[in-house]
């Protein structure tokens, strides 16, 4: 137990077959190591451990995570009996009714849920400081952001509480925080996974669950555990020709890769991130890929704001429906100022504005993917600028207009939402200072194949997995 930290969650549930370990010696390794460091990065705001000790206690699953102590986001998926507050005082008594479909692959898949990680309210933040829980805190730097709304997530994951933690993201929120904090971090396609049971859809596509973890087998592994339809879903996505697993260890081939370190509407790119994507392509060339820089002319602004007014509508559509569950509809008192401007927003556009926006936002997809078709792969910054200082997302912020302004860091993020491609990033840069600083690999939709291939091949010539922050278990 002394090496928990130093396996991934397919190496511990190795061990769990071998008859090494057991899973109630992991499940008590975790709550351990959540006990010694979660006072410093409050990471965890929800403690499952009687639960987790009593299902490691009775068996589980002979899946790929046999046994390994998990964490799930405090939003939006459903744990049977687990709070559901969304880090939202409107939400703050409700537990979920039933499993979320993923949330039962996961169970098959083996995993035990020791506890919740903290998120921002309703997810609407690159930062995790909910005025509900507090702020999650970085084990790489004190003062700085673990990055939103996967913060909690991504502390736990980076300071070895756990191998992997869920993560979610409809504006960058798996791969922010994975950057920020040293992890790897994918947005599958649009569709990969199924909402239900309760919901069909959510921003149209562009909200998808995954994980953080510290290897790209274990993202590769998640993905085949909890991706797939129900039928009568609203997306198709092929399944793989194999499994994404086995893709870690399959040859690339010689790709045509493209490179930007530019922002598209001329914004400044920190250095640091720049220099992050010049070595990563510098290295992809040298592994025998044809590289060139590509900058994309498209206005990213403008597919923001469109985007922002889709997401308005979807946000109060949620929070007005759940009054039938809390029994009441939703006040002031009981969300942030930016919430609520968020869910007034949403309520002032009308049905014809709302179908024009959406018409514009699948207009604004096809317009990304086919200026990057050309490429098999298209490498950018994660982020734009190093992790930020806490209180740079403010949600006390009233004027939404001017909060959704500032989320220029994530203009590589979100553009990928709205395309439905898939996005992974992965750190290969740390910053002068120590701090981590991750690059995004993009691929074609439906092919996460080929981005698990390249950045297995990334992770094999630059191994980041021994690199731990100063908080660290």
């Amino acid at each position: 137990m002394d090496d928990f930290g130093s396996y991934d969650g397919l190496g511990l549930a190795e061990l769990v077959r071998a008859g090494e370990v057991t899973p109630a010696e992991l499940v008590d390794e975790a709550i351990g190591r959540i006990e010694a460091v979660n006072g410093d990065l409050n990471a965890v705001i929800y403690k499952n451990f009687d639960r987790a000790r009593e299902i490691a206690a009775a068996g589980v699953p002979d899946g790929p995570f046999q046994g390994v102590p998990y964490l799930m986001k405090e939003l939006a998926s459903m744990w049977e009996g687990i709070p559901q507050t969304n880090s939202s005082p409107y939400f703050k008594d409700f537990v979920a009714p039933v499993d979320s479909e993923i949330v039962g692959r996961l169970k098959r898949a083996g995993f035990i849920l020791v506890g919740s990680t903290n998120a921002p309210e309703f997810g609407w933040a690159l930062t995790t400081e909910p005025d509900m829980y507090g702020r999650a805190n970085n084990p790489w730097k004190e003062g700085i952001s673990p990055g939103g709304s996967s913060g909690g997530s991504a502390s736990a994951v980076a300071s070895r509480m756990v191998p992997v933690a869920e993560a979610s993201d409809a504006a960058g929120s798996i791969r922010g925080p994975a950057s920020i904090c040293g992890l790897v971090g994918l947005k599958p396609t649009r569709g990969r996974a199924t909402l239900g049971p309760l919901n069909a859809d959510f921003f149209y596509g562009a909200a998808h669950f995954l994980c953080v973890s510290r290897t790209v087998r274990d993202t590769a592994a998640f993905l085949d555990a909890t991706s797939g339809e129900l039928p009568g879903d609203p997306y198709y996505t092929p399944a793989p020709v194999r499994p994404w697993l086995e893709e870690v260890k399959a040859d690339p081939g010689r790709l045509r890769i493209g490179f930007t370190v530019s922002d598209p509407h001329g914004r400044s790119v920190h250095a640091e991130n720049a220099q992050a994507v010049r070595d990563t392509a510098r290295l992809l060339e040298s592994l025998g890929h044809h590289v060139e820089e590509f900058d994309l002319t498209i206005d990213s602004d403008a597919m923001w704001k469109t985007y922002n007014r889709i997401t308005a509508v979807q946000t109060a559509m949620v929070y007005d429906g759940a009054a039938q569950f809390i029994g009441h509809t939703v006040t002031a008192d009981e969300v942030s100022p930016t919430m609520y401007a968020i869910i007034e927003r949403g309520r002032s556009l009308g049905a014809v504005e709302h179908s024009i926006d959406i018409e514009q936002q699948r207009l604004n997809g096809r317009e990304i993917a086919t200026a990057l078709n050309a490429y098999d792969v298209y490498l950018t910054p994660t982020l734009t600028n190093p992790p930020r200082p806490f209180g740079y997302w403010d949600m006390s912020e009233p004027d939404i207009d001017a909060y959704n302004a500032k989320w220029t860091d994530a203009v590589y993020l979100y553009l990928f939402n709205i395309s439905g491609q898939p996005a992974m990033s992965l750190p290969m840069h740390w910053s002068a200072d120590g701090l981590p600083i991750g690059v995004q690999l993009v691929g074609r939709s439906c092919d996460e194949a080929t981005l698990v291939r390249v950045a297995a091949q990334l992770e094999a010539a630059q191994p980041w997995i021994d690199r731990k922050p100063p908080i660290c278990c």
